[in-house]
C-alpha cells in the first residue's frame, strides 16, 4: 500500500512554461530587446537540454543558470545583458499558476499520504514559488536538489531525501512526475513506484517504463488506489 507520494513540482504541479516565456519576455524588455515566439521557444530548447545535462551529472545548477543564457545569446548574435539573468530568475520566481487540476489533486492527496516535493529547480526561485501558490501547507518535506547536493535521477538524491523519513519503506512509496529522464528513471534508480503525468500525450521513446501513466491529474487519486 502507497503511504509516501513524492510529488515533481514544474509542470506536475504548477505551470513551468508559461512561468518560463513570461520571465523570459519581462527579463529581454528590461534588457531593450523585443521578444519574439521564435525566441522563447528557442530559449525553451535550450533550456531543457541544460538542465538534460545536469539530470546526467555533466552540469552543476550553477552552470546551468549562466549556461544557458550564454548560449541563447550566442543563437541571438547579441552579447549577454549582465543582469538579464539576474531579471529573469526574479521574473521565474513570480510564475505560480497551478495546472488543471493540480489544486484539487493536492487537495484530495493531502491527509491520505505522506506528501513530498522533489524538484531540480533553483532553490532561492522555487521557494518563493511554493510560497506564493501556498504550497508549504501540503508537504511533509521540502526536497530542492541544489540544497540536497544531488539532482534527479541520482540515486544518491533519493538516498539523501529517504533518509530523512521516518520509517520510511520504498514498496510504500512511489514518484509522480512529468519528466520521464527525471522523475520516471529517479524512481526507477531509487527502488521504487513511478507514475508518468504525460499532459500532452508524448510518446515514451525513452526505454522507461512506469508503473503507471495518466493525462490528468483528476486520475492520480484512483491511480495511487491501484498501486
Amino acid at each position: 500500500m502507497i503511504k509516501h507520494v513524492f510529488l515533481d513540482l514544474d509542470n506536475t504541479i504548477l505551470d513551468f512554461d508559461s512561468a518560463e516565456r513570461n520571465a523570459l519576455s519581462v527579463a529581454l524588455i528590461c534588457d531593450g530587446i523585443i521578444p519574439t515566439d521564435e525566441m522563447l521557444s528557442k530559449y525553451s530548447e535550450i533550456n531543457l537540454s541544460q538542465w538534460k545535462l545536469l539530470e546526467r551529472g555533466l552540469l552543476t545548477p550553477s552552470e546551468v543558470k549562466i549556461r544557458r543564457f550564454e548560449l541563447f545569446f550566442d543563437w541571438l548574435g547579441l552579447p549577454l545583458p549582465k543582469s538579464l539573468p539576474t531579471h529573469y530568475e526574479e521574473s521565474l520566481a513570480d510564475g505560480h499558476d497551478f495546472l488543471p487540476g493540480a489544486k484539487t489533486a493536492l487537495d484530495d492527496l493531502y491527509g491520505r499520504y505522506n506528501l513530498y516535493l522533489v524538484s531540480n529547480g533553483l532553490a532561492k526561485v522555487q521557494a518563493k514559488r511554493l510560497a506564493d501558490a501556498d504550497l508549504y501547507r501540503y508537504f511533509d518535506g521540502i526536497f530542492i536538489s541544489e540544497n540536497v547536493g544531488y539532482n534527479k535521477p541520482s540515486k544518491e538524491y533519493f538516498d539523501v531525501v529517504f533518509s530523512k523519513i521516518p520509517s520510511f519503506k520504498r514498496e510504500e512509496a512511489v514518484i509522480v512526475g512529468d519528466s520521464l529522464t527525471s522523475d520516471v528513471r529517479g524512481g526507477k534508480n531509487a527502488d521504487i513506484k513511478t507514475v508518468w503525468f504525460n499532459l500532452h500525450g508524448e510518446t515514451n521513446d525513452t526505454g522507461m517504463i512506469p508503473n503507471a501513466e495518466i493525462s490528468s491529474l483528476d486520475e492520480l487519486v484512483p491511480t495511487l488506489h491501484r498501486l
